[in-house]
Order: C-alpha cells, then structure tokens, then sequence
C-alpha cells in the first residue's frame, strides 16, 4: 500500500469545494445579487453561447437533467434566461440570457472574480497549472 493509497484526497476536494461555494454565496448575498451558486454557474455558462440546448448546457456544466431543469425553470421564472423554439427543428429549445441575465451578470462577475483571486492568495500561476493537471488526470483515471 502506497501513502497515496491512505489519503484522503476526496475529502480534502470535497471539503474546499464547499468551502468556496459558501464563500461564494456569501458574497453574492452581501452584493444585493438575486443568484445561488448553481444559478450563476448556468448563467456564465449560457452568457457566451446563447442559444445553446438544455443538454449541451447540462454537459458543459456537468449537472444531470433533472438538476438544469430545476435551475433553468428558476433562471427563467426570475427572467434571467428565456427558451425559443429552434427554427429548423421546432421539438428543440433553444437558451438565451435575457438582458436582465446579462446585465445581473455583469453585475455579479466582478464579485465572482473578487473571491477567485481571494481564494488564489499565495498561489502561483504554475500552482494553478499543477492543480489543473492533477484534477485532470484524476478525472480521466476513473473515466
């Protein structure tokens, strides 16, 4: 048994990812945005691709059906996000920022990037290539 075998690695990522996600509502919360994590998430994600489907949404973000459609009804209810019918197949919907979405997210941005460069402290830009590559290659050996 190696020590990476007795590490607890996926705890470690587990617990910082909370840690930034809680971070990160907090901060929307302070700054007035009408946003949860998960909402901004599909909303940045939605911004430079108008007109992507729900499912291209879904794989870009990695979140299952149920969970983008839960998303999507709450970012559509609150008119940050509207559906439209594919002109050449008229069974696919199609996903556009409203201008109220866009301007929320130009709203909300500079705090999201706030607490990345909070959460990047004492970090380096090769820190982050090596952290980049660990994930990555953790992420294809349970491909």
């Amino acid at each position: 048994m190696t020590k990476s075998d007795q590490r607890a690695y996926f705890y470690k990522i587990d617990t910082t990812v909370k840690k930034v996600r809680n971070y990160l509502q907090k901060q929307l919360i302070k700054g007035g945005i009408d946003l949860t994590v998960d909402q901004w998430v599909v909303l940045d994600h939605l911004i430079p691709v108008p007109g992507i489907s729900q499912n291209d949404l879904a794989l870009a973000t990695a979140k299952d059906a149920p969970t983008i459609t839960r998303i999507l009804g709450i970012l559509i209810k609150k008119e940050f996000v509207e559906r439209k019918t594919a002109k050449l197949d008229r069974r696919k919907q199609m996903l556009f920022p409203t201008e109220k979405g866009r301007a929320l997210h130009k709203e909300a941005f500079p705090i999201v990037l706030k607490m990345r460069n909070k959460a990047w402290e004492n970090l380096s830009d090769n820190d982050f290539e090596e952290l980049v590559r660990i994930m990555d290659t953790i992420y294809n050996n349970l491909e």
